[in-house]
């Protein structure tokens, strides 16, 4: 059956009235004020305090677990080790999860959970970790993944076997998958070049950086009715993980989800909730366990490292002939998990007739990676950015003319073989070159970098309702988490399908057992999936608003029309009635046939590619080997920006996110393979004195698959961004970065070569 959506597409003509500007956020008071509940903030009655045991080794065989002196300790009521967890077999997809919530027969990080108790306090709690025994047998370890992959490495998992490597056979590995795309003759690409650039980078293992750390509250019955509160990006999958982990109806799981003190992909998993779970059902009382700040470095998910080569081939008038990108990605202690966009993206900003892009996922002696902001791109684009940098120095070119020579338009192919429909490439780029701040002087010192980025942005499953009140004020329930101001986005776009002030629309989140599946808050899907399926929802309640008008007058459902938030007779031939409002009716329901409504499910498709350009100046005190950003602008395609403050918010939020990752962050690890940097105090994301004000520039392209024309933006801003400071740096100091973060000691190595130069 179509969907209503189906029946009327883009509008551009269309004259709306809450779309586009910039009202208050209807979540926002609270969460000023400190009203609004996060995870740590939720206290149940009777509660225990639950605590996670976690292995001092990188690498090390569990033998055994005495927590009998734990367990005698006054005040302790449950204990947790891996012979609680139900046995899924080590290298299925279950299994390692388990294996990741809970070591089994091997720790195989810094933090890797081993035990876990609940107790009447977080002093006995803590105490009772202290007399948990754990005999290891420890093993030899690598942290680094270029290392993992050499032939006397340690193996990290017996069973792993590559996945898409020719002639891998059953050799033991700790290559866990090989991805690789193509188009053309890469060989006779580069045969026609009349110069070729080739550049190297690294990328370190770096955090999402969120400012809550993961907590949750379980409390089972004891029918086996489980109810979970937790911070996370996707309660619905939490939901489908704790029931596959412990063997559970998902029926007889319930989750609901807090407000979100950040996620940026970090929060799509399981850690402590299951443990949780787990430690309720024993203790038959409800039990929380928060994450210290140093078990969500050493026991969460980070990004990968990375370490990539690109090629580039071009003629001597600035036309790309080749392209050919090699990547490494460090997965972490289990693997495969990573999507496979940073080979899909490495080229797809440009036409590349010929191309080869291949990527490998390695496991080591770190923490299992999670998705960080468009997971595996801002390193992959890195690289090629500077790669078209140095091409158009090579050249003579201007980097944005030589961008704009080369750049992907509307019926262009990528290297996965999709085509691209309306896309903002060339306008965000002619944005950029408009920009005051491309022409404007340098000072001492100062270098300016240009990157493009881009993201392919999803849809995906999603449900809501859309309920009106007698009074006529609407409700909205979501499945999709507010992971960066959604509400207001979501809300207005209601307001303006049913006609009604915004103040009269309010959007809420359901818990898993009010809706069904949605897929978690990745991938800039939510305003976009979440819009459509709560436009479909308006449609459908108006559809319904009509009908009830109709048997108020009496007249057939086809002799009203909806216009403007009223119900009006369609011609004169139905009689002369005076137009209803959504009120009007609402006030009618329980007369009419009862409450108005509507709801949808959709597997929506239909997201459409975002893209970005990003202009950066830097200064480095080349004595100190200090970089500082000095300006910063954010061009980007919204398609249609649906609260443009909201994506102002997610462009800066991106930048200052790439100015860490490029200048700061990173994990150091010692040589015991322990993590030693496990705080903000050590490891340093930017505060307000790093950046200056990031200038943001919205385009609108507009996607002609969704009917306001919007396009995901979150992910896009965080994609150009290492890419554009690295060649900051480099028209700074005259030679390019290989290796991030660009910190003072790498800075000064790389002054002193472009003196020897």
């Amino acid at each position: 059956m179509p969907t209503v959506l189906e029946q009327s597409g883009y509008e551009p003509d269309r004259k709306l009235k809450v779309i586009g500007t910039n009202p208050v956020k209807h979540d926002g008071m609270d969460k000023v004020t400190g009203r609004a509940k996060f995870g740590a903030d939720l206290i149940v009655p009777g509660m225990l305090v639950g605590k996670i045991l976690r292995s001092p080794h990188p690498h090390a065989i569990i033998r055994s677990i005495d927590a009998s002196a734990a367990l005698a300790l006054a005040g302790v009521k449950a204990v947790v080790t891996r012979d609680d967890f139900p046995e899924y077999a080590a290298g299925t997809p279950p299994g390692d999860l388990s294996r990741n919530v809970m070591a089994r027969e091997k720790v195989l990080y810094d933090g890797h959970a081993v035990a876990a108790v609940a107790a009447t306090s977080e002093a006995i709690a803590r105490k009772a970790l202290k007399l948990i025994r754990v005999d290891y047998e420890v093993l030899p370890h690598v942290i680094d993944a270029t290392k993992a992959m050499q032939a006397d490495a340690p193996i990290l998992h017996d069973h792993l076997r590559s996945k898409g490597v020719p002639d891998a056979g059953q050799k033991r590995t700790n290559v866990a998958e090989r991805h690789a795309y193509n188009i053309g003759d890469v060989a006779a690409g580069f045969a026609a070049a009349e110069v070729v650039v080739e550049h190297e980078f690294r990328t370190p293992i770096v955090h999402q950086g969120y400012m809550e750390p993961q907590a949750c509250v379980a409390s089972c019955s004891e029918d086996g009715q489980v109810e979970l509160w937790c911070c996370t990006q996707g309660h619905f999958v939490v939901r489908a993980l704790v029931a596959l982990l412990l063997k559970i109806d998902s029926a007889k799981v319930r989750v609901t989800a807090s407000e979100l003190g950040g996620g940026f992909g970090g929060k799509t998993g399981v850690y402590a909730e299951p443990v949780a779970v787990l430690l309720s059902r024993k203790a038959n009382r409800p039990v929380k366990i928060v994450l210290t700040r140093a078990e969500v470095f050493r026991g969460t998910g980070p990004a990968a490292a990375t370490s990539s080569r690109v090629k580039l081939g071009a003629t001597r008038d600035g036309r790309f002939t080749a392209g050919e990108a090699e990547q490494m990605f460090q997965t972490g202690a289990f693997g495969p998990m990573l999507p496979n966009e940073g080979p899909k993206t490495v080229f797809s900003r440009y036409v590349l007739e010929n191309a080869k892009a291949v990527c490998h996922e390695v496991t080591s002696n770190r923490p299992r990676v999670t998705p960080y902001r468009a997971p595996g791109v801002p390193p992959s684009i890195l690289t090629m950015e500077c790669a078209v940098d140095q091409m158009a120095k090579k050249l003579g070119m201007d980097p944005i003319d030589l961008r704009l020579k080369n750049a992907a338009r509307e019926g262009d192919s990528t290297i996965f073989g999709t085509k691209f429909g309306p896309i903002g490439m060339v306008e965000c780029l002619e944005a950029a070159k408009r920009c005051e701040h491309y022409t404007a002087p340098l000072g001492p010192n100062q270098g300016r970098g240009v990157a493009a980025g881009c993201w392919f942005n999803i849809g995906g499953e999603t449900t809501a309702s859309l309920n009106i009140a007698p009074d006529g004020s609407v409700t909205i329930m979501l499945g999709t988490m507010d992971v960066a101001g959604s509400r207001i986005s979501i809300a207005m776009m209601a307001a303006e399908e049913l006609g009604v002030p915004l103040d009269k629309v309010r959007a809420n989140f359901s818990d898993t057992g009010g809706l069904g599946f949605n897929m978690p808050a990745v991938g800039s899907r939510v305003t976009f999936s979440s819009g459509m399926v709560v436009i479909e929802s308006a449609r459908r309640a108006i559809k319904e608003l009509c009908r009830r008008a109709a048997k108020i007058w009496n007249v057939p459902e086809e002799g009203v029309i909806f216009e403007d938030g009223y119900c009006r007779p369609a011609g004169s031939n139905v009689g002369d009635f005076q137009p209803l409002s959504v009120a009007d009716i609402a006030r009618q329901a329980g007369a009419t046939g009862g409450a108005i409504a509507g709801h949808a499910e959709m597997n929506v498709t239909g997201a459409a590619p975002g893209f970005g350009v990003h202009i950066v100046d830097v200064e480095v005190d080349k004595e100190l080997g200090l970089a500082k950003v000095v300006r910063y602008t954010v061009v980007q395609d919204a398609g249609k920006a649906i609260h443009p403050q909201q994506v102002e918010g997610q462009c800066q939020g991106g930048a200052v996110q790439g100015i860490g990752w490029a200048l700061n962050e990173e994990y150091v690890y010692g040589a015991d393979g322990r993590l030693q940097n496990s705080s903000f105090l050590d490891y340093r994301i930017p505060v307000a004195s790093d950046v200056p004000m990031i200038e943001p520039v919205i385009v609108e392209v507009p996607n002609p698959l969704h009917p306001y024309g919007l396009r995901g933006v979150g992910e896009v801003p965080v994609t150009p961004a290492l890419a554009a400071v690295a060649n900051a740096v480099a028209g700074a100091i005259g030679v390019y970065p290989r290796e991030l973060p660009i910190s003072p000691p790498r800075l000064l190595k790389l002054i002193d070569e472009a003196a020897r130069a």
